[in-house]
């Protein structure tokens, strides 16, 4: 089983989640949450933060979600929804919650927020297999 701080040291050696500036707020069974600050390499050239930028943090605390179970999942259909503009200096906090899950695929939702306000909704579905996931918590965050 996996600890919060496991999880977290994991996050930390990603090269694209720290190249990202993704952080570990909380994890457990079916639940993550991860924060990033939009920096001026986040932005579009219409001056907000790309969508694939909010879109990789969505992401993120998606996977790190669906792989908290017994079962490793992997990802087989994403959808965003961007209701709000995000700008350079924005703190972004994407909370990852299981809708449901099968035997064999699961469904997550993610929202986006800033400052509590909903900046984004995501939903994904991933096949959940008969491995092991690496990263079942044996702890939940502090």
């Amino acid at each position: 089983m996996t600890s919060f701080s496991d999880v977290d040291r994991l996050l930390g050696n990603d090269p694209f989640a720290r190249h990202m500036g993704f952080r570990l707020v909380e994890f457990g069974p079916g639940r993550a949450v991860v924060e990033m600050d939009i920096v001026a390499e986040h932005l579009n050239f219409m001056g907000y933060a790309h969508g694939g930028a909010v879109f990789s943090l969505a992401d993120m605390a998606f996977g790190l979600a669906a792989n908290s179970r017994e079962h490793a999942s992997i990802g087989i259909d994403a959808h965003i929804a961007y209701v709000r503009g995000v700008k350079a200096g924005d703190s972004l906090v994407a909370t990852a919650e299981e809708v449901s899950r099968g035997r064999s695929t699961a469904v997550y939702r993610v929202d986006v927020s800033r400052d509590g306000k909903t900046m984004s909704t995501f939903t994904g579905t991933v096949y959940v297999s008969d491995r092991p996931s690496t990263l079942s918590p044996g702890e939940t965050s502090p």
